[in-house]
């Protein structure tokens, strides 16, 4: 596949990108390519305007969006996509207000191993959570489950995060009493699942959860940062509020009150959550040197609240 290097195991993800407007289009602002040097290529050669391609979908839409499979779609790099393996894509938009600052975009191969999910949660005319659309990988069963799930404010991981307005890190997913497909997740290997809420323009909920697996994982370490002033007080930045590595086990732990004094802090360009904090743009790179020992890759991704940036959330493989 064009070079990529191989590592300790298969990530779920392929490759993420930023996209960023200027103007009346959006333009390629950085990624991680994983290896696949000509896709990158084609991407750097690449511009969508609003409506146009995947990341214009998302602009135009205001939501994210789920891109099951490129052929006969409205994809536009779907022959250099085809060359590096790579078969579809999520397209994450990130809003402040009704301003976009950029699109956030991850693609995924395909194959008989590859188990994970990237769903897309949104509100029905019933006032509950419904499936609007998901990428499962092998993981056809807890597809299944899936689409036939519903979530009421509240229950579950997509409700919960509805509920609390903020992003859930939740553990053991094929055991855990609160995630309500733990059977089919404990089949499928789904281990760690991540949600979050998507700010747009509109009054619409949506929820994305990115849930990882043992042997093809979305990341090997997740990190939820708090950026609200009521959490990191008035000098700002962020700290680090959950998080879970496959290594090291939990990052943070609640000590009854919500917070302890050690946890990590982060402040406006210092670091690599620095620098999504003083951008307050999505950040991904690979092979930094101020990436922590052991890992490769990053990716961070802001989210608003009430005009400013309230969660970071961040994974790093």
């Amino acid at each position: 596949m064009d070079g990529q290097p191989k590592t300790e195991v298969d990530t779920f993800i392929q490759v993420s990108e930023v996209w960023v407007p200027k103007g009346d289009v959006l333009t390629l602002a950085g990624g991680d390519y994983n290896g696949l040097s000509a896709f990158e290529e084609a991407s750097r050669q690449t511009f969508f305007t609003k409506g146009m391609g995947l990341p214009g979908k998302a602009w135009h839409e205001a939501r994210p969006v789920v891109l099951k499979s490129f052929d006969g779609s409205y994809f536009k790099r779907i022959e250099a996509a085809k060359e590096a393996g790579l078969t579809s894509a999520v397209a994450i938009p990130v809003f402040n207000g009704d301003a976009l600052l950029a699109v956030l975009v991850v693609l995924c191969g395909d194959d008989a191993q590859r188990v994970g999910a990237i769903e897309v949660w949104s509100e029905d005319t019933g006032g509950n959570l419904m499936l609007a659309e998901g990428y499962y990988g092998a993981a056809e069963e807890f597809e299944f489950v899936s689409q036939h799930t519903h979530f009421p404010k509240g229950q579950g991981l997509p409700g919960g995060v509805w509920a609390a307005n903020a992003p859930i890190l939740m553990r053991d997913l094929g055991s855990g009493y609160k995630f309500i497909r733990a059977s089919a997740a404990g089949k499928a290997g789904l281990t760690t699942g991540l949600g979050l809420p998507v700010m747009t323009p509109g009054e619409k909920p949506y929820i994305l959860t990115l849930l990882s697996a043992l042997g093809t994982p979305i990341a090997r370490r997740f990190e939820i940062w708090d950026a609200r002033p009521e959490t990191v007080g008035k000098d700002g930045g962020a700290m680090l509020t959950d998080g879970i590595c496959a290594r090291e086990g939990a990052l943070w732990r609640d000590d009854g009150n919500g917070t302890r004094e050690e946890s990590p802090r982060a402040k406006p360009w210092k670091g690599i959550l620095g620098q999504v904090l003083g951008s307050g743009l999505p950040v991904v790179m690979r092979g930094n040197a101020s990436l922590p020992a052991g890992y490769t890759s990053f990716v961070g991704l802001p989210i608003y609240e009430d005009g400013a940036l309230a969660h970071i959330v961040a994974w790093y493989n």
